[in-house]
């Protein structure tokens, strides 16, 4: 079993910084990809930012140059750190992983239990 354990979420001024994290930890043999998604009130949840077991990252149109993904591999955990903040980031905010059980084994998507982000004044 993989386990997502998601924190960073909260309630921040317009203009302000957060910083998401998604630790995973179970039975994961090897993870393709780390990525976060959001949902707000009322719409689909969407892409925000992924990044590869190599590096490359990929990030929504609306978050580029304020939201950055990274990860540590050796702690099997990703972040996304959060500036800039507008009153339409607010959402729901999930982890996803795409993570491999055994070797030679499809990949399977893990999704965390997920985080609020609040930007208000």
């Amino acid at each position: 079993q993989v386990q997502l354990v998601e924190s960073g979420g909260g309630l921040v001024q317009p203009g302000g910084s957060l910083r998401l994290s998604c630790a995973a930890s179970g039975s994961i043999f090897s993870i393709d990809a780390m990525g976060w998604y959001r949902q707000a009130p009322g719409k689909e949840r969407e892409l925000v930012a992924t990044v590869t077991s190599g590096g490359s990252t990929n990030y929504v149109d609306s978050v580029k140059g304020r939201f950055t993904i990274s990860r540590d591999s050796a702690k099997n955990t990703v972040y996304l750190q959060m500036n800039s903040l507008k009153p339409e980031d607010t959402a729901v905010y999930y982890c996803k992983v795409v993570g491999r059980r055994r070797q030679y084994r499809p990949p399977v998507d893990y999704w965390g239990q997920g985080t609020q982000v609040t930007v208000s004044s």
